[in-house]
């Protein structure tokens, strides 16, 4: 069994508690690269966003697979969604699947709107979580059995 290696810091120019704080936060909550170089700003470290970057593409996943085992296990109430958005002036259709406490536990993308992606959001949903929801409630226009 071979032992996890810890992610090597050196040869960069910031502190290796800088560097993973930096990813830790940009990981952790749903915040865009500057404003994590705006928040460590606020901590007297300066450091551009293509660096913060950099190191979340290096050291991250480690942080989100940590963040991630930490996580509550999710609740046996989901609630599915579906909301149009506009990508590039085209209409997509947003799949979220919520837990009762808020917990987002899944999310899709498409261009189409049809059951097929409401299955296939369940079915992703389901190996996930290796579990079925106790309650699934729909706001009404997702359509999981009928026509699409």
């Amino acid at each position: 069994m071979t032992t996890p290696v810890c992610p090597s810091y050196a040869g960069y120019r910031f502190p290796a508690e800088d560097i993973s704080h930096a990813v830790w936060l940009y990981f952790r909550f749903p915040l865009g690269l500057r404003m994590v170089e705006e928040m460590l700003a606020a901590r007297g470290i300066i450091v551009s966003h293509e660096s913060v970057r950099q190191w979340a593409l290096k050291f991250g996943q480690d942080f989100a697979n940590q963040i991630r085992q930490r996580l509550p296990c999710a609740g046996d109430k989901w609630h599915l969604d579906e909301v149009a958005l506009k990508i590039a002036g085209q209409k997509h259709w947003l799949w979220r699947a919520v837990d009762q406490d808020g917990i987002v536990l899944d999310v899709l993308v498409q261009s189409r709107r049809d059951k097929s992606a409401a299955k296939r959001l369940l079915r992703k949903l389901l190996k996930r979580q290796c579990r079925a929801p106790r309650v699934l409630i729909t706001d009404g226009t997702v359509n999981l059995f009928g026509r699409g």
